[in-house]
């Protein structure tokens, strides 16, 4: 049996992991616009593992302009049912070093769409309209125009979650394997003020663009997990300012650590999807 393949999120970089044979460039159209880029199709072994750089290969889209439901859906038409996003975070319990595996989630979002089904004002495409014995719940909502209120009781696929977690233990990362990342509108960095709310509610790292991907990816029935790399701490809480180097550099001291926890992930995947993500659309529609 063929293996399902899997789709990452991040930045550029990740898809340079020993073992892994990059295929081509695929430009994916979407009901609502462009990807942030050509998905990168490689191979790991058997399995194809798909890369998009989540604000470009040149990062010249900030968070707020993100298309994040083209980039979800691409994923979808390329076959995706489990998508992992790593993102770099400030930190807020964590320090700055540290790898989180969130479990829940904060979402101060103002301007994003935080959802594919839009009722009647849905967009339009023939996407939706193929043969009944085709269509899924997804394109069944999505022709219709319906209006869907998912559950995010467990925003994040625990399945994937503890591959990732297994996959750290099993190649020596150390890895909270639990948080809470708390989702500001961006682009601009968080005042101290703001951080001490998030920390007085529960908040351990904060972030721009993870929760928006869990949210859309569970509308369309994929699993989604997240990584995050504690690049910084948050405002506030240190006594320097905040710089895009000191993330940058944070980021690329990690990011060997991520790739090997990656590579492990793909090496005990497991096709079988036994969460509830898989019908995240049952009883949800209205």
């Amino acid at each position: 049996m063929e293996k399902k393949p899997i789709g990452i999120i991040g930045g550029s970089g990740l898809y340079n992991l020993e073992g892994l044979e990059v295929i081509e460039h695929v430009k994916v159209d979407t009901p609502w616009g462009e990807p942030s880029d050509e998905y990168v199709k490689t191979r790991y072994g058997e399995r194809v593992i798909y890369f998009l750089p989540r604000h470009g290969r040149n990062h010249d889209i900030p968070p707020h302009r993100v298309n994040y439901r083209a980039n979800i859906w691409g994923f979808r038409k390329l076959g995706v049912e489990r998508i992992i996003g790593v993102s770099a975070v400030g930190g807020i319990t964590k320090k700055p070093g540290d790898i989180v595996i969130p479990d829940n989630f904060l979402d101060f979002s103002k301007q994003r769409p935080l959802t594919f089904y839009e009722g009647k004002y849905t967009v339009k495409s023939e996407e939706f309209d193929i043969p009944a014995e085709e269509q899924d719940r997804v394109l069944l909502a999505l022709f219709h125009g319906k209006v869907v209120h998912i559950d995010v009781s467990r925003p994040f696929c625990p399945q994937t979650r503890e591959i990732l977690i297994r996959a750290a233990g099993d190649v020596y990362v150390d890895v909270y394997p639990h948080g809470t990342y708390a989702l500001m509108e961006g682009p601009r960095l968080e005042t101290p003020a703001e951080i001490q709310f998030l920390k007085t509610i529960g908040a351990d790292v904060v972030g721009m663009t993870m929760t928006t991907e869990a949210v859309l990816a569970r509308e369309l029935e994929l699993c989604y997990a997240g990584i995050n790399v504690v690049t910084n701490w948050a405002a506030g809480i240190s006594t320097h300012k905040l710089t895009t180097e000191e993330v940058v550099a944070t980021m690329r001291e990690n990011t060997e650590k991520v790739k090997k926890i990656l590579v492990r992930a793909f090496e005990t995947w497991q096709d079988e999807r036994l969460c509830l993500c898989k019908d995240a659309l049952k009883g949800t529609v209205m």
